[in-house]
């Protein structure tokens, strides 16, 4: 009897590795590197996985097939590849992957950045350009950008008399916070208001476990014992976000009928009395909303302006063309004006370039919702999806001397950053690329505009600009690894 059982046991393993040669013959996948046994390429990725993966790219080809623990992955790397996969298949790879992170701190994915493609997302997603990010709303916000900017520049202005070293990173950090939180709250909040680890430090714990490697996300069958000890932190900090949240949502609604000007909060509140959603809108899934827009507007316009002044002060030459166009336009007897920005082209093009050669966010996770074949090679339903923006912004095809910056690239270009053209991705592209372009741009340029046009920058004593440190922080925003610590001199005739 045991013979038989064994035999049988032959018969059943021949035959599946002669239906897995067969396979394997009928269906193409893409070259990469060796894994090794359970972790598979995951050894591959250091703290930079982007600029690894742009390497890896070099030797086995733009698209890649790897394996992070259990779960199988293709790498795109070129232009070609990134319009392929945001549009001509747009529909297949609109999907996020599973995040443990999100779970807990996006109420169970019920948030427009990381739910499942479907009905519920796509409504949620009209629901937020149609009341939220309208022009009109944008533009509501004209006075409140002014005034937050100039607080800034006066405060810069008192430590240039002093010719102090000034954090810029710090001060450009602090007036992304209050603007993202007076648009969607109505009101600044200070460090002790969330947390007493503070404000900022629990925005950026959030923004750091949210890119941890994560093992239950390789390895499903790990992420119940919690090996790393992430989901207790996680757990923490839903909790933490969940009653500042709740006490935010508790105030508008007992100051509704005392407002004159409806912040996102009060908007969101409307929507949900009236009823007229097409999916279930409850108090859940407008902190969820409230959480993306507090995380992803806070440090993704902060980090991107940071990178541009690092760049601009690494090309004094660059610099000082777009303070003359600054003077050109505006004049040295006053600030800019958000109406002077569609005036400023060469600021235009410096903050296009800025973009390029800095990805904020480096590399955009989708997951193929059903089999199908890009350039000739398998995909198969499930897999996870690593369209590398780094790389892309770098692909040597499209971009002479990808490493250089090099503003004057943009002369006579209609490469803009709103995601039409796929070898500029800064707020990625396709269906699920970021709704919040517009806003962001303007935050971005006229912090930029108003910083070069203000001040003359210098970097500390016997620092030449070939010092300036650009290494990067990867996160869900990838920051410069150390602050900018600059020394400004005020230069406008006003008082």
């Amino acid at each position: 009897m045991s013979l038989i059982w064994e035999t049988l046991l032959v018969v059943c393993i021949v035959y599946a590795l002669h239906e897995l040669l067969n396979m394997c013959k009928r269906k193409k996948f893409p070259p990469g590197p060796k894994g090794l046994p359970i972790l598979g390429h995951l050894h591959l990725l250091g703290k930079n996985p982007h600029q690894d993966l742009q390497k890896l790219a070099k030797k086995h080809g733009p698209l890649m097939f790897m394996r992070l623990g259990l779960v199988p992955t293709y790498v795109a790397s070129s232009v070609d590849l990134s319009e392929k996969f945001f549009k001509t298949y747009g529909h297949i790879f609109a999907e996020r992957p599973h995040n443990e992170a999100a779970h807990y701190v996006a109420y169970g994915q019920k948030d427009l950045i990381f739910s499942k493609y479907g009905p519920y997302w796509r409504n949620l997603r009209k629901l937020t350009t149609l009341h939220l990010l309208t022009n009109q709303k944008i533009n509501s916000f004209q006075p409140m950008r002014k005034q937050q900017v100039e607080l800034m520049i006066e405060s810069l202005k008192n430590e240039a008399r002093d010719r102090l070293v000034v954090d810029l990173s710090a001060k450009v950090a602090t007036l992304s916070t209050d603007l993202t939180c007076l648009m969607v709250f109505g009101k600044k909040y200070m460090d002790e208001d969330l947390d007493k680890r503070g404000f900022k430090a629990v925005l950026q714990e959030v923004v750091h476990l949210a890119v941890t490697p994560n093992l239950g996300d390789f390895f499903p069958f790990l992420g119940v014992i919690d090996l790393q000890g992430l989901t207790r932190r996680l757990k923490d900090l839903s909790k933490v976000f969940d009653e500042f949240l709740e006490k935010i949502i508790d105030e508008h609604v007992q100051s509704y009928d005392q407002k004159q000007s409806k912040d996102f909060v009060d908007i969101l509140l409307d929507i949900m009395q009236s009823g007229d959603t097409e999916f279930q809108f409850d108090r859940i899934r407008i902190k969820a909303l409230l959480f993306d827009m507090l995380i992803a507007a806070t440090d993704t316009s902060s980090t991107s302006i940071d990178w541009i002044l690092t760049e601009l002060l690494r090309h004094p030459h660059v610099m000082k063309k777009l303070q003359k166009e600054l003077e050109k336009v505006v004049g040295l007897e006053r600030m800019v004006k958000e109406s002077d920005l569609e005036n400023l082209k060469y600021l235009d093009m410096v903050v296009k370039e800025g973009m390029r050669l800095h990805s904020v966010v480096p590399i955009s996770q989708r997951e193929a919702r059903e089999d199908c074949v890009v350039d000739g090679f398998h995909i198969r339903k499930g897999s996870r999806i690593m369209i590398n923006n780094y790389a892309v912004q770098r692909d040597p095809n499209v971009w002479s001397e990808p490493e250089k910056f090099l503003p004057e690239r943009f002369v006579g270009s209609s490469i803009d950053v709103r995601g039409h053209h796929f070898q500029l991705l800064p707020f990625s592209a396709g269906r699920r690329s970021c709704p919040a372009v517009e806003l962001g741009i303007i935050i971005v340029r006229l912090a930029v505009a108003q910083l070069v046009h203000c001040f003359d920058w210098e970097l500390p004593i016997d620092m030449e600009p070939c010092d300036l440190n650009i290494d990067e922080h990867f996160g869900l925003v990838t920051s410069r690894e150390k602050n900018l610590m600059v020394i400004p001199t005020y230069r406008l005739n006003q008082r």
